[in-house]
């Protein structure tokens, strides 16, 4: 998961880059990095956040009318500051290139990069990969001046190469902006456009929710298989590449994108709450007394409120948030996420105090959050502690971009949900159903017939996913990992054997 924008326009497009990033942050808190055109290329990429990264100075300086930028949480590759994005080559014309999701044939095509064009990658990430497939797809449609054609052909040879999830902006100098998403649509691209004089600029970005707040109309998501074109005079030019399937991935709407963001034609707040409400049943069924719905913050706000509408029982807010602490799934090494924790979420004592209280949160993954969450709130006083998921069980890693573990550490796959509850210490654990929960997204978009979903069901949308690929992947995103746990305490290492969506 990580979050990309391009913009093109008439002015310095500078401000909205930065701000588009500002509201993307949710998306990545490990690296940020800005790319922009006026005749010559202009890049700023470091690790850290929009604001860590980017001073007065630096913004001065990347001047240029379309530019692309991204925020980044490491999955392939490592966190290195190397693998900030946007990455660059100078051929043909010199091409930037930022990419959301996961390539599961990188390898592969380092190889034959390497061995039939005679390219050297500098680093592990799949982006730099995908950026160089691009290049040498352009290259070969020969342009000698580059038309929106030679652009689409090139992409149609990028689909028939890569296989996975990736949503990408790319910036070819002095020509244009290129949008395109996969034939599966796994992660999510918008179009947006904004009115400048008698003129339109335009913008491409993972979430809507950027839109608004920079004077942007949304006008569509990007469709799978699709690119789009932002030629150097602002004309946007659009082709359907290779005919795709929708199917859209299903934690956008459980975890990751932002509330405010509709994607693929579905609510994010919306979906939300039609989780929490199709939970309630369950509950209901349990006959349990439950004094207040209390919701885990922020992404299990919407569903514990619309869990506490169909029982009619109270909802509260029994945390304070620190908001200086980021998205503790996002930061890169578990034990940075154990720690950060114990700043993160501080309990009201009186919301709990002598109550039975039902905690919603999106999803379990190890367990180990959820478990110091309950431990928080019996602490706190609470007669008895209730855990309601807003997800299923989590049973499968996923190969298209989140940094869920391997199969053999999801507390899910290995335990019963009795087994779940003892260890994390409830008094009762309530899981969504994969059906409720289809149902809530397609709710508001009865056109999108099937998910990316195979953390839950480990049914995956392409083919060349098999359990060899999974525990490929798994075994160098444990070595990710391990990179920044030696590097921590004893304590802190063994804390870092577990991790939890919060």
């Amino acid at each position: 998961m990580c979050g990309i924008i391009g913009v093109s326009g008439y002015q310095d497009v500078i401000q909205d880059l930065y701000d588009g990033l500002i509201l993307l942050q949710h998306r990545g808190q490990d690296a940020a990095g800005i790319m922009t055109y006026d005749n010559q290329f202009h890049l700023k990429k470091a690790n850290g956040t929009v604001r860590d990264v980017f001073h007065t100075k630096s913004l001065g300086r990347l001047k240029g009318r379309m530019g692309i930028g991204h925020v980044r949480y490491p999955t392939a590759g490592c966190a290195s500051e190397f693998e900030a994005q946007p990455f660059f080559v100078n051929s043909p014309f010199g091409i930037a290139l930022a990419h959301n999701g996961n390539l599961t044939n990188a390898r592969m095509l380092s190889k034959r990069l390497l061995e039939e064009e005679y390219m050297h990658l500098n680093t592990n990430s799949d982006s730099e990969v995908l950026l160089n497939v691009f290049s040498v797809a352009l290259r070969k449609t020969k342009p000698k001046h580059l038309t929106p054609d030679h652009v689409f052909r090139a992409v149609k040879s990028v689909f028939r190469q890569c296989t996975g999830a990736y949503s990408v902006v790319a910036l070819i100098g002095g020509h244009g902006i290129v949008g395109f998403r996969d034939p599966y649509g796994i992660r999510p691209l918008q179009l947006g456009k904004r009115k400048y004089g008698m003129k339109e600029e335009y913008i491409i970005a993972s979430e809507n929710a950027a839109f608004k707040a920079l004077d942007f109309e949304f006008i569509r998501d990007i469709q799978p298989g699709e690119a789009v074109f932002i030629d150097r005079k602002n004309k946007l030019h659009s082709r359907i590449c290779r005919q795709g399937s929708l199917r859209p991935c299903l934690f956008e709407w459980v975890y990751l994108s932002a509330p405010d963001s509709v994607i693929d034609g579905v609510s994010v707040y919306k979906a939300r709450v039609r989780m929490g409400e199709s939970l309630a049943k369950q509950i209901k069924k349990a006959g349990i007394k439950i004094d207040s719905v209390i919701p885990v913050p922020d992404t299990g706000r919407p569903m514990a409120a619309g869990l506490a509408d169909q029982l009619k029982i109270r909802y509260r807010e029994g945390f304070v948030k620190n908001r200086y602490i980021g998205r503790t799934f996002i930061m890169p090494g578990q034990g940075l996420r154990k720690r950060s924790l114990q700043f993160k979420l501080h309990p009201i004592d009186l919301e709990f105090k002598g109550n039975n209280v039902l905690l919603v949160d999106d999803s379990i993954v190890r367990g180990n959050t959820s478990k110091k969450i309950v431990e928080i709130v019996r602490g706190a006083g609470a007669k008895n502690v209730y855990f309601a998921s807003g997800s299923p069980p989590i049973i499968s890693p996923d190969p298209y971009g989140i940094d869920l573990p391997t199969t053999s550490e999801l507390i899910a796959a290995n335990q019963s949900i009795e087994e779940i509850r003892k260890f994390i210490g409830a008094d009762g654990l309530f899981y969504a159903t994969i059906e409720d929960v289809r149902a809530a997204v397609r709710r508001g978009n009865p056109k999108i017939k099937k998910f990316s979903d195979g953390c839950f069901t480990k049914h995956y949308p392409t083919p060349e996913v098999t359990p060899q690929l999974l525990k490929s992947l798994g075994c160098g995103r444990n070595d990710l990992r391990k990179g920044f746990d030696d590097n921590l305490t004893e304590d802190e290492g063994e804390g870092g054997k577990m991790m939890a969506l919060v």
